[in-house]
Order: structure tokens, then sequence, then C-alpha cells
């Protein structure tokens, strides 16, 4: 108990604060877009299912922001314990938020903004499934880069705690894909019966 209270402050309220809107952002808009899909409120708020997703779109933009800024106000409250030797200290970072960057910014090109914002909760589905890079490479990319983001942003201010963040970050994650998989296989999948009956 006395080795994790070396390397975590947890009467650190910023330590709390950035653990619920980690939290709140994949199961507030798992919640919305479920909705959205069963009763499509946003969709008659907006007049239209494009202009909806878009307005979503940028509520997720501004929220996961707002994540990120909290969780360095976190890390800022933590303790500084030198996590690596030498250059790996600014390398293995520097190198492992560019590849997070780079799976997160390659998967929402490919999948465009209603792809990559529960568009198809608003029946905005893609034609095809993509499987170019970077979902030749992983399943979830975007999901994956973060966690790398969140992993590199740890090393660079060498806070141990946020190491632990970016652990329940990935569980987070996990439990968040088991709920939206099977949700997005099940929409594609009734669009392929009803072209099917058609």
């Amino acid at each position: 108990m006395d080795a994790l209270a070396s390397v975590v402050n947890t009467s650190a309220p910023s330590l709390y604060i950035s653990l619920l809107s980690i939290t709140f952002n994949p199961t507030a808009w798992n919640i919305v877009a479920r909705n959205e899909y069963r009763k499509k409120t946003i969709t008659r708020a907006f007049g239209s299912p494009y202009h909806g997703c878009y307005f979503l779109a940028i509520l997720i933009f501004t929220f996961g922001l707002v994540r990120d800024h909290l969780y360095q106000c976190a890390l800022l409250d933590q303790p500084h314990v030198p996590l690596l030797p030498g250059p790996l200290a600014t390398l293995v970072p520097v190198l492992l938020f560019i590849v997070g960057q780079v799976f997160v910014l390659t998967s929402t090109y490919a999948l465009g903004i209603t792809g990559t914002f529960l568009g198809d909760y608003f029946g905005i589905l893609m034609s095809h499934r993509v499987e170019g890079f970077p979902f030749n490479v992983l399943r979830d990319p975007m999901y994956v880069g973060s966690t790398m983001c969140f992993a590199a942003t740890a090393l660079w201010y060498e806070r141990p705690a946020g190491l632990l963040i970016t652990l329940y970050v990935y569980i987070l994650y996990l439990i968040a894909l088991r709920y939206e998989g099977p949700f997005t296989d099940m929409i594609y999948s009734s669009r392929s019966e009803v072209k099917k009956e058609e």
C-alpha cells in the first residue's frame, strides 16, 4: 500500500474528476446513440440525421478535448517519478503518441465524420466495411490509438498514476466495445435483411 501511495496521490480531487470524465464520454455517447437509433430524438430536433450527427460529432470532439485537459491536470497533481532511462524518457512517449495519433487520424479519415461519430445510429450507413489502413492492422484503431496517447502522456510527464489511468481507459474501452460492436453489427445486419426483402 505504501508503494502505491508513493506513486499515486489519492487525495487529489483532479484524479477523480479525470476518471469521471473518462467514464462519462463512452458511457454517455452509447446511451445517446442508442436512444437516437430507437427514438430519433436528435434527428427530430435538428430536422435531419446529418445535422444531428454533425451536432453529436461536435459534442463528442469537444468533450474529448475537455477529458484530455482534465487528464493533463490530474497528472500534474500526481507524484513525479522517472519511468524510463535517459533519451528513452523522451523518445518512447513521442513515438507512442505519434503512432497513436496516426491510428486515430487515419481511422477518422477512412470512416469520415459520420462513420466516426456514430452516424450508423442515425441511419447513415456506409456502403461497405472499411478494410484499408488502419483497419487492416487493428480492429479498433481509434480506441487503441487513444489508449496509446494516454500512455504516452503519462510517460512524457513521468507520472505512474497516468499509467494506472491508462489501464482504466483500456478496460473502459473494452467494455464499451462489448456493447458497441454487436449493436453496430445488428444495425448493418438489419439493413442487409431489408435489402434482401426488396
